[in-house]
This record gives C-alpha cells, structure tokens and sequence, in this order.
C-alpha cells in the first residue's frame, strides 16, 4: 500500500514522501515525483528514517528511573506522577521550565507551547539554529522572504555564501546543477570543508568568521569605482552613515582580516557587478558567530547595493520561517501571563544563576539539549540539580539517559500533523502512516492527556480544530479536508520577494548597517577555529546509537601549522579550556589552515559530543548560538 506523507524533520526541503507498506511488513520511502517541489527523489537522511523507526533501540514504554535503574510503569502511572507534580507548583509555575526545540515540526507541536503558556511555566527564548540571520533580514528588508528557489534558474550567477550543498537541502543543490548546466556560474565562498567542489566554477577561502569583511570590502571597491546607482542608495534609508562607516575602513586591513590575496575582491566584485541577474545563497554556518548577525547583514547590503534584490534570478536566500504559512495565534503565548524565560544558547549557565523561584520541574520535547546546547557539562549540572526531570523521546539520548522519567514519543510517519518549510512555499499533510511501536505516543496526546488530568484542566482544542485555526490564512486559504486529500498546497505568494526594491519595513525602503565590529583573534594557546559541521547522514544528534566508529573524526587543512610537532601515528584530541576530546584526525585539502573541522551531532555517551568543548556564548542578534566562535588546539595524549 502507498501513502503520500511529508517530512516533519528540522530540514530546509520538508520532502514529499511516498511511504510504501509491502506484504511482509516491510517499508521503504522515497520522494514524490508528483510534488512540483520534491520531485521523486530525497536524502540519505530520509532512507536512514526507516532504521529510526525499527530500530530496536527504540523506548516503548513510560520509563520511571529508581536510583541508577530504570522502572517501566503504566502510561495512567506516568501522567498522574507528572500531574501531581504540575499541581504541586500550580502556584508557582515559573519554577517549571518548558523546554523545547525542533527536532520534529509541525502545527501540533504548538500545543504543547500551548499547555504550558495555559499553566504559566517559565520558557526558552532564543535559539540554537538560525537566530542571528533571521534578526538581520528583518532589520536589513522588514521581514525575512525569498524568492522561490526555483527563480534560481532564472539567474545568471549563483554566489554560495556557505551552504554545504553536498550535505544539507538535496533539493536546492539539484536546482543549482540545472543551473550550471543552463550556463550560470556559481562561486563558492566559505573557509573550506564544504564538498562544494562539484557545484562550483570559483571559489574563494576565507578565515572562518570573517564573511562580513569580504563583503564590506567588496562594497567599499564598488563606492571606490562608482558602480553603486544613486536609486538603489535611494531605496535604502540610511546610505550617508553606511558610506562614512565604509570610509573608514581599510581595505588592506579587511583583507589582512579575511586572509585573503586582492584577486580575491575582484573575484567577487566580477560576480556581483555582471550585468546578468546574481543570487545569493547564505549559509546558516556563518550567522554562527558572536558577530553572526553582522556577517549576514553585509552579505545582504552586497546583493542589494550590486541590484539584485526585488529582481528575477536574484535576491539574498536565508531561511524562511517554517510556520510562517500558519495563523499560530490559537497557540500564543497569553500576552495576560507574562513569563519567565531562559535563554537557550546559554542554558546551562542561565539554570544554575536563576534567581527565586528556582526550577524544580522541566519538561523537554523535541529537544536532546545537553549534546545540542554549548557547554555540555555544564548542561548537565544544571539539569540535575532540577528536582523532576521529563523528557519525551524515542531514543535514550544524552538528556533522556538523565531524565527522572522518559516518555516513549512516536516519531515521523507514526504521527498526524501539518508542516511547512522554511526554503520553499508548500504545506503539507503528514499522516500517521505506521503506527508506533510499544506503547509510544505523539507529544499532542501525551500533553492533552496531561492537561486533563490537571484541577482545573487545561483543555486544549483537538486536532482537527488546531489544523482548520491554523491553515485559515489568506495565503492558504484551504482547510484540513482539502489537504488531506491533496497532500499539499502551495501558499499564495509572490515569486519575487521585495519586488521592485519595494521592502517590508513601514517606509519601503531597506537599512543598511551602520558599524563593522573587528573580528577577534584566538586566544593564547588556541590557535584553531573549532567548526562543527552538518552531516550528510543524520539531523543534528538524530542518530542511531548503534556502534560508532572507533573514534570521532576531526579534519585539518594539510598545511595546517598546528600539525608541527604532533605524532599522527598516536592519539590525538581536540582541546579548549572547557575539556577535551579524542578524534582520528585526518586531511582534508582546501580547508583554511586555521580550521578544525568535526561533523556535529554524535553523542556523549558514545564518545562524541563536540559540544562540550564549546563556550555557550550569543550572537550580536537574534538570542542566536555563537557555536564557531570556538577556538581549540591539538595535541597527542
């Protein structure tokens, strides 16, 4: 039997998928070719669902913990235990802590934020993800939209700004290799590492962080050379303090910055000054830093200030927001309830300062955030000193192996719900296709279930009433029924975002920005980057817990300098002030020579977790993670 569903898993492309259930029981999953979008084909990522789902692996049961044992106990055992301690805090109820994140998404997921705006509980602000770039689209253009992914056809250069298209968003790689082969000339531009090779014509190397130089650098030329037209300055509201600001940058100085030879600026500047139509893809990687934020805003003034924004074929593409598409106010956050909040990025340290009243119950869903959130360790000891901790999970990960009671969740494709994405314009319908293992339940019944339980109850709308309040949008305007039988519909939306120059902020024009912060340098002993780079197989730490490789992997340029002295035949380990880690290290050519590279997302307790060796520090905007901003060292043993 084939069902059409769709991915709910935290990627760009949220694939349409065709689940086949074969006659022995087998399943198997592969893009539709129906979906104007998806069109037939999807990622190792989406094959490798399947193991999740099969996995043996997988928690069945509500499980209680009992000293270093785990008890499993009945689903009605399970949520009494969870009321009664909700109850017991009804009067206090910033001292429970909701935290959550996007490791599945769909409209459902909202009612869990829901449930716990009803009751009062304190919250996570912030991010882990894309904050820093979100924040800088909307004060460089009003809100933050991309023209369709497939106007990228219609370019005539493609400047990839630090988007591994080897890895993440299959889809949007395959647009850019039509795109090459109708002619278009892609340049590649990141610190190395990104297996771009094949969908690049040029490309340029520059120091990790160091992004918002190379583009104030290549706009300072253009002033230089009076390639900027006084209309589009015309279409900013602030060109006087950006072009002063400019001024008194140097441009040997920028460079020196960038590491970068001057045939490099040119190289860029040729780009953007053709007289064809350039798009910019912007990598989520380089708003990763304490300077994130600024890094996208100048690589947004480049693309608008060389006339390619609010045009065909041209346009700054970050990511959309996913729920956009929704009307998300059923869900809000109770504007009457003000609430205390924690800051993600920053958790750990955030938990153990927090003043009266201190959190003595946390429920995570979606979230495995001792690996995922800088400063492991440092995670977990505010984590434990929590008095009742509840994770929902399919999987013992690093946060639910601490838990003091582990709810078995239902994964992708074992559950109802309705999603959108945040690279193109369609929502989709995914139903539960497979029903879930055990006794395992979606986060929507488990936390409807919850709130019943609860004097007085907290109610929450069913399904159906949360997907008919959420499709109901002018740019949807469709209903479940419909979408069901559909499988998706496509927003109504422009094409082109900010056509004719004509932006969101209320006077219709852009901002520029008006400072350019140095970047720092590595502190004593530290000479490297430490870049923590998505994986081709998996989604963040959504891994199987099978056998991992012997050790961890780790990538330096062949010419790095920190290779002097080191013994390879020995172990080596990946070091900062925060601890250290034991990786096989390996060569990688291309990559900046001030650069450790490690593929992000493996867990503690099988030897990785790159995550504790990192600082949790924030963005300049947006409550973003500054994950790269990291500096290590190696040494043997």
């Amino acid at each position: 039997m084939k069902t059409i569903s769709a991915c709910t898993m935290d990627c760009p492309d949220a694939c349409s998928l065709v689940v086949t259930e074969k006659t022995d029981g087998s399943v198997s999953l592969r893009g539709n070719p129906d979906h104007p979008f998806t069109a037939g084909f999807a990622c190792k990522k989406i094959r490798n669902h399947i193991r999740r789902l099969r996995s043996p692996d997988r928690i069945l049961h509500p499980l209680l913990r009992r000293g270093e044992q785990w008890q499993r106990i009945s689903w009605d055992e399970a949520l009494d235990l969870c009321a009664q301690k909700i109850q017991a805090l009804r009067h206090e109820p910033a001292a429970i802590l909701h935290f959550h994140s996007d490791g599945a998404k769909g409209v459902l997921k909202q009612a869990v934020n829901l449930f716990f705006a009803c009751i009062g509980a304190s919250r996570i602000r912030g991010t882990l993800c894309d904050g820093a770039g979100y924040i800088a689209c909307v004060q460089d253009f009003g809100s933050r939209e991309n023209n369709t992914p497939e106007d990228l056809l219609n370019a005539g250069r493609i400047v990839n700004w630090g988007k591994d298209l080897s890895r993440s968003s299959v889809h949007l790689a395959a647009i850019v290799r039509r795109a090459r082969k109708r002619g278009t000339k892609v340049l590649t531009i990141s610190p190395g590492g990104y297996g771009n090779g094949s969908f690049s014509d040029d490309r340029v190397r520059l120091r990790p962080g160091t992004d918002r130089m190379l583009a104030a650098a290549v706009i300072r030329r253009m002033l230089s050379r009076n390639e900027i037209a006084p209309d589009i300055f015309a279409r900013t509201r602030n060109p006087d303090t950006f072009r002063a600001m400019l001024r008194r940058q140097s441009e040997a100085r920028l460079l020196a910055a960038c590491d970068l030879p001057e045939a490099d600026i040119e190289t860029v500047r040729r780009y953007y000054e053709a007289d064809v139509p350039v798009a910019t893809l912007v990598g989520a990687g380089l708003q990763r830093y304490c300077h994130g934020g600024e890094n996208v805003r100048f690589i947004n003034a480049l693309a608008l200030l060389a006339g390619h924004m609010g045009r065909t074929g041209g346009g700054s593409y970050f990511h959309l927001h996913s729920m956009g598409n929704f009307d998300l106010s059923w869900a809000g956050d109770l504007k009457e309830k003000p609430r205390r909040s924690f800051r993600e990025p920053t958790i750990g340290r955030d938990l153990l300062a927090a003043g009266p009243p201190e959190v003595r119950m946390i429920w995570v869903n979606g979230s495995n955030f001792i690996n995922q959130a800088p400063d492991c360790h440092q995670n977990i000891r505010a984590f434990e000193r929590i008095g009742f901790r509840v994770v929902t999970d399919a999987f013992m990960t690093d946060t639910a192996r601490r838990a003091d009671l582990v709810l078995p969740s239902a994964l992708m494709l074992e559950q109802a719900d309705i999603v959108g994405s945040f690279l193109h314009r369609h929502v989709q319908y995914a139903p539960a296709v497979l029903p879930p293992p055990g006794e395992a339940r979606d986060d929507f019944q488990i936390i409807s279930e919850l709130g019943r339980r609860l004097d007085p109850p907290v109610l929450l709308p069913d399904a159906d009433a949360c997907f008919r309040m959420s499709l109901d949008t002018p740019q949807l305007n469709t209903t479940p029924e419909e979408l069901r039988a559909r499988g998706s519909v496509r927003a109504n939306l422009p094409d082109i975002a900010y056509a004719g120059m004509r932006f969101d902020h209320p006077d219709g024009r852009a901002r520029l920005p008006t400072v350019l912060h140095p970047e720092p340098g590595p502190p004593e002993g530290y000479p490297l980057r430490f870049l923590t780079l998505v994986r081709r197989d998996a989604i963040h730490s959504q891994m199987l817990p099978d056998p991992y490789p012997r050790l961890p992997e780790a990538w330096v340029a062949p010419e790095c300098r920190a290779l002097t002295g080191l013994d390879l035949s020995q172990p080596i380990f990946i070091v900062s002030p925060l601890g250290r880690l034991k990786v096989s290290l390996q060569l990688l050519p291309g990559l900046h020579p001030g650069t450790v590279v490690y593929r992000r997302g493996d867990w503690m307790s099988r030897g990785g977790g790159a995550n504790q060796l990192i600082a949790a520090r924030r963005t300049d905007m947006g409550g973003g993670a500054a994950f790269y901003d990291q500096y290590v060292r190696l040494e043997n043993g």
